[in-house]
């Protein structure tokens, strides 16, 4: 493992910061890595590192992390970030790269490499593939749930813990491993009067405006021309949920060039260094393929 520390980063793409932990040699193999849902950039620093030859740019997307949070009648559905993704390849040079995601993150991966093909060579995707395919009678009321939920979000202060040791039990509790629970505390908590303070935006908990179906979800497959290497933890979410099972099924049939890895670990398996050593092993020569 390559022992360089990460360095801070910031970027301000159509008035909205994003801050970022970049690893990697200047002119090494672009790499743009997305976090899942309520993480942030901290959650590669096992990963990342491992990616020998890589420039890895991992995002705090907006509304997490150090970044900034969206205007007041802006919202966080998991399409929003893919203009300031296009952006941020912009301001960086990035003609084209290599996407890791995790959970949401590599949900956003595979939306952005079927809106703009050209600009990703592959997709790493770890522990989810695209957004499961949701009930189209369920419309109305997620409809519903958006308007309501996102007004009450918005007033409501973010939530404050006793200390960070109360933050890392509490997200033990919600079924998180004590090793994920640790490694991503700090850029997530910021100190407040009293205790300690979820830097993400709280709109982030509210519901999505709409929910793709399962025709959206195969489009967005079948729009996907970058070779894709689907890694999963076998205790994580593919072996929890049906609609991933199915979705993984799709992608067989959709995506011309998918290959699907199992390895010993749970939804983070990417923060633990045994199993991040694993994935970097399979992602380098995945890389070394797509040159």
């Amino acid at each position: 493992m390559d022992g360089s520390a990460p360095t801070e980063a910031t970027w301000v793409v159509d008035d909205l910061t994003y801050a970022g932990l970049v690893w990697g040699p200047e002119d090494g193999t672009p790499v743009l890595a997305l976090h899942g849902w309520m993480d942030h950039a901290g959650s590669f620093a096992e990963l990342a590192p491992r990616l020998t030859g890589c420039r890895v740019v991992a995002l705090d997307l907006s509304g997490q992390g150090l970044s900034g949070h969206r205007a007041a009648h802006a919202t966080y559905n998991i399409w929003d970030d893919l203009p300031q993704i296009a952006g941020l390849l912009d301001q960086m040079g990035w003609d084209r790269c290599v996407l890791v995601g995790h959970s949401r993150g590599a949900n956003i991966a595979s939306l952005f490499a079927a809106a703009q093909p050209e600009r990703v060579r592959g997709v790493i995707a770890i522990d989810s593939l695209t957004v499961e395919p949701a009930d189209p009678e369920n419309t109305v009321a997620t409809l519903r749930a958006f308007v309501e939920e996102t007004r009450a979000r918005r007033t409501r202060p973010s939530r404050t813990f006793a200390s960070r040791d109360d933050y890392v039990a509490r997200r033990v509790a919600q079924g998180n491993s004590a090793v994920t629970s640790e490694a991503l505390a700090d850029r997530a908590l910021e100190r407040v009067e009293g205790g300690v303070q979820l830097r993400g935006d709280p709109r982030l908990f509210a519901s999505s405006a709409m929910r793709l179906g399962r025709r959206d979800v195969e489009n967005v497959l079948r729009a996907i021309a970058c070779p894709v290497l689907n890694i999963w933890g076998d205790a994580g979410l593919l072996q929890k949920r049906t609609k991933a099972q199915e979705v993984v099924a799709a992608a067989r049939t959709l995506i011309a060039d998918y290959e699907v890895l199992e390895i010993a670990g749970d939804h983070h398996l990417h923060l633990v260094p045994e199993t991040a050593e694993r994935i970097a092993t399979a992602a380098l020569a995945f890389i070394a393929r797509l040159e």
